[in-house]
Parts: structure tokens; sequence; C-alpha cells
């Protein structure tokens, strides 16, 4: 059995998906139709469709729109470097209270 090759992630601007939704909304099309003819894979394109639902205020109870998901990654980001930050200085006062005994 050959090796599956492994393709690059493509990244998409935020316009473009809204486009690929409008598409989608107005175009009569299934997701699978839309996909194949825009050369997407499907599961994006419901990605997409599912996350302008949310951002519109559709979407399940408890769903995270795009800007509270990009808030909520730059938090994940900001607390991974508090942390370090901490350890760094955790090492350096055993490290200083050690060399001053």
């Amino acid at each position: 059995m050959a090796a599956k090759k492994s393709q690059k992630r493509r990244h998409f601007t935020p316009e473009y998906k809204a486009e690929v939704v409008q598409l989608f909304r107005k175009g009569g099309k299934t997701a699978g139709q839309l996909s194949r003819d825009l050369g997407l894979t499907e599961t994006s394109v419901r990605a997409w469709i599912r996350q302008a639902d949310i951002d519109g205020g559709k979407g399940p109870a408890g769903a995270l729109t795009t800007s509270e998901r990009e808030e909520l990654s730059a938090l994940k980001r900001e607390v991974k470097t508090l942390r370090l930050e901490r350890d760094i200085l955790k090492t350096a006062t055993a490290f200083f209270a050690k060399e001053s005994t």
C-alpha cells in the first residue's frame, strides 16, 4: 500500500470564507457540490457555514463566535507565556537563594 502524500494546510481569508458561505446560501447548491466546484473540502465548507450561523446568532447555546475564539486563543497564548516566565523566575529564585547561603 502506498503512503498517502501529505498536503500543506491551506489558509483562507475571512472574506473568502464569507463569499463561499454567501454562494452556498444563494446558489442553491449543496455544500458538497459547492466544495467540489471550488476545489475545497466539504468539511471546510460545512465548518464555515456553521461558524457563520454562530456569528449571526443562530448557533447552538454556548457556541463561540469567531471573535470569542480569537480572544480565547490570545488568552491561552498569554497564559502559556506567563507560566513560562513564572517557571523561569522560580528557577532563578532557587538558584540565587542557594548561591547566597
